[in-house]
């Protein structure tokens, strides 16, 4: 996919949902992944020429893993003149060593969150981007259904009160299979996670079961997304 699809899709999503004013600050969450350096490249392109002026601020949280190299990362947001901050903690240490965790990613997201909002909130941005795609959205449905007995997932915007801090997600009408066309396209410095959980987590499950149906059924997973777009479309104003 090129630079110029991606920008058409998260613009739609940006102007569908109203995620951006004029002067906002937004701050965009760096995991390294696919997803997160999609949504830098889409954004800092999007800044040239969008109506409503903003500034970007890339930020990392660093869980403490050894084995993470950012050099690259870095020189990209050199590259686009993105400010970028990583932020060092010793969560994984925690997580893992310490405390042990059977479950680890719970505590993980919060931990890692409450980290990244702390910073954002000091580096002065009023936004926050995630780069959850349509598939994290039938996915976290999915999840919903499973664990919880629900019909949930995550909006295209969200205002933390506790935090005076608003959460986007523009990469909402993107596929996964787009992102990745796009980093191979592009040859995006993707960095591989180092946690050990990664790949054997719940939404690891989720996605296995849903790409299986999606294969046995075709279109499946674009049908689903078009029935969440119904609690999506609340957001619409």
């Amino acid at each position: 996919m090129k630079l110029q699809q991606v920008m058409s899709l998260t613009r739609r999503a940006i102007d569908d949902y109203h995620m951006i004013e004029d002067g906002d600050s937004i701050a965009i969450g760096i995991s390294g992944g696919k997803d997160s350096l999609t949504l830098l490249y889409a954004l800092h392109g999007l800044q040239r020429f969008y109506p409503s002026k903003f500034t970007l601020q890339a930020i990392t949280v660093d869980l403490g893993f050894d084995n993470l190299n950012l050099d690259e990362i870095t020189k990209l947001c050199e590259n686009l003149e993105v400010p970028y901050k990583i932020v060092k903690t010793d969560i994984g240490k925690i997580i893992f060593d310490d405390r042990k965790e059977s479950n680890p990613c719970s505590l993980c997201a919060k931990m890692r969150k409450g980290a990244l909002n702390t910073a954002i909130k000091e580096l002065g941005c009023n936004k926050v981007a995630y780069a959850h795609h349509k598939d994290d959205v039938v996915e976290t449905m999915m999840l919903s259904l499973i664990y919880e007995g629900r019909f949930h997932t995550f909006s295209p915007v969200t205002y933390l009160d506790r935090m005076d801090l608003t959460v986007i997600r523009p990469l909402i009408y993107m596929r996964e299979a787009d992102v990745i066309g796009f980093v191979h396209k592009y040859d995006v410095p993707v960095v591989k996670s180092p946690c050990p959980a990664d790949g054997y987590t719940k939404r690891e499950y989720a996605k296995t079961l849903l790409n299986d149906i999606n294969r046995e059924t075709p279109g499946v997973k674009e049908r689903m997304f078009t029935a969440i777009q119904s609690q999506l479309d609340r957001w619409k104003l």
